[in-house]
């Protein structure tokens, strides 16, 4: 019954893939057109990073955030503690608008906590990356009680650590017989376009 209320849960996330994968692109075009060439580069790939960690932590579920592969490696629910406190720390160097208090987090485990608070993470994110264009992403930024720092800098950086942390929690699905996120839209991509 548990392992039939685990794929009934991932065929439920898999159907509302597509449409959300299509909403993701349009939101993502009107932005981009916007920007210069070394936006454009930037911006997709933040994207697609935010989207492959907030599916990852919808596709657990609450008893499997403490999971781990073995005993030193994060639980799943460290994992998203982590991004959490990450995305807030770095955005906050390239934000007019203060980061969220995170002291709390360290201490949520159940995803019903840290699933709103990854996705309001990585919104703080958003909005901090699409402050810039190409010009002032190269300039120095500095918020009061900061040291300064080169906006494309920090968003590069970030964007590498978020694929980083995916990569790891690769290992984390497949090892639940499930498909990673990033994964399942390419063969739902594939799929709609041989029914066109």
């Amino acid at each position: 019954a548990a392992a039939g209320g685990k794929f009934a849960a991932l065929n439920v996330l898999n159907a509302t893939r597509p449409m959300r994968t299509f909403t993701f692109f349009l939101l993502l075009s009107s932005s981009v057109f916007a920007q210069g060439p070394l936006m454009q580069s930037i911006l997709p790939r933040m994207e697609t990073a935010r989207l492959d960690i907030t599916e990852t932590a919808e596709l657990f579920s609450d008893a499997d955030y403490a999971y781990r592969l073995n005993a030193p490696q994060r639980s799943i629910a460290e994992w998203m503690q982590h991004n959490i406190s990450m995305n807030y720390a770095t955005c906050g160097q390239i934000s007019t608008t203060p980061p969220a208090d995170t002291t709390k987090v360290r201490n949520m485990t159940a995803k019903s906590e840290l699933l709103p608070m990854l996705q309001q993470s990585f919104d703080y994110c958003a909005a901090a990356f699409k402050s810039f264009n190409d010009e002032t992403a190269l300039k120095s930024f500095q918020v009061q009680g900061r040291a300064a720092a080169i906006p494309a800098n920090v968003m590069i950086g970030l964007v590498t650590l978020w694929n980083e942390h995916y990569g790891n929690m690769v290992g984390y699905i497949r090892t639940k017989g499930m498909v990673p996120p990033s994964t399942a839209r390419v063969a739902a991509q594939a799929k709609q376009k041989q029914a066109k």
